[in-house]
Parts: structure tokens; C-alpha cells; sequence
């Protein structure tokens, strides 16, 4: 595994707010579409991952959280480490996330699929993110702060 970003601060983190512990993957298809998820009852778009466990390191977290709520099984070492990041959380008014961030991509016949609490997947072109492609007309989102710092973090280095 390697770092390939640094840790990153998103404009607007509220100080004081409590920190929720997370891990948040950017998937790659293998046609280069980002993959976001909504969790039920929600409107934001986000990267697959969630809350790690109390003694959970963060990659397991990720490969747990992959496999729940996407259904992708896939070992540690496909993992790349991206870095940590801060931002408003999403879903949780008065919370900001410090995310571990992590790389995945996907291999041919790996077919993610909403699973558990999430109501819906995307795959995004990363250079237009807020627009859903192969939708008619193409669909407008909302995306979660932590989302476009990394897609943003991912645009910088490529």
C-alpha cells in the first residue's frame, strides 16, 4: 500500500463539532466512473466506507464496509491508502468525519450492488460529478463535502 494524497481540511468544518471516526473509499470501475452510494432517507451522495468499529484498524474497516454495503470482496493489498481528510458530515448535522480514504479498483466482472442501508448506487464521471451519466436526461446530486474533497484530491493528481 502506498499514500498517494495528504491530508486535506474542507472549507466550513464547524469547530467544536463532534468527530465521527470513518473510512471512505473512491471505487474505479474499469471504464474510470467513480462509484458514490445514498443511504436510505437521505439525499447526499457519498463514497462507499462508514464508521470503524472501537479496535478496528481502518483498512479493515474498509474492506468490511465494502463487502456490507456493496457486496465487493476484495483482499487488503488491492487497497491503496489515499491519506485522511476532514469535512462536514453529511448525514449527521453538527459532526464533522476524519476519513481514512482508500483507493479501489474495480476488476472486470466485479459488480457493486445496494446492499444493507444503502437505497442507491452511481457511477459518476469524476470530471463532472454533480451529472449522472447514461441516465436521460442526465440526473443532477447532491454530493457529501468529504465526496468532492476526494474527487477533487483524485483530479489533482492525475
Amino acid at each position: 500500500m502506498s499514500s498517494i494524497l495528504s491530508r486535506g481540511t474542507a472549507d466550513g468544518a464547524a469547530d467544536g463539532a463532534a468527530t465521527l471516526r470513518i473510512v471512505a473509499a473512491i471505487v474505479i470501475g474499469t471504464d474510470g466512473r467513480h462509484l458514490l452510494v445514498r443511504k436510505r432517507g437521505t439525499t447526499s451522495f457519498i463514497q462507499v466506507g462508514g464508521k470503524i468499529e472501537p479496535g478496528e484498524a481502518p483498512l479493515a474497516a474498509m474492506v468490511r464496509e465494502a463487502e456490507e454495503e456493496v457486496g465487493l470482496r476484495f483482499s487488503p493489498e488491492r487497497v491503496e491508502v489515499l491519506g485522511r481528510f476532514d469535512a462536514p458530515a453529511a448525514n449527521e448535522p453538527g459532526h464533522v468525519v476524519d476519513a481514512h480514504a482508500f483507493l479501489v479498483r474495480l476488476l472486470p466482472g466485479e459488480t457493486p450492488r445496494a446492499q444493507a442501508e444503502l437505497e442507491e448506487l452511481v457511477w459518476i464521471d469524476p470530471d463532472v460529478p454533480a451529472v449522472s451519466p447514461g441516465t436521460t436526461p442526465s440526473r443532477q446530486f447532491s454530493i457529501a463535502p468529504l465526496s468532492l474533497d476526494l474527487l477533487a484530491a483524485w483530479a489533482a493528481r492525475r
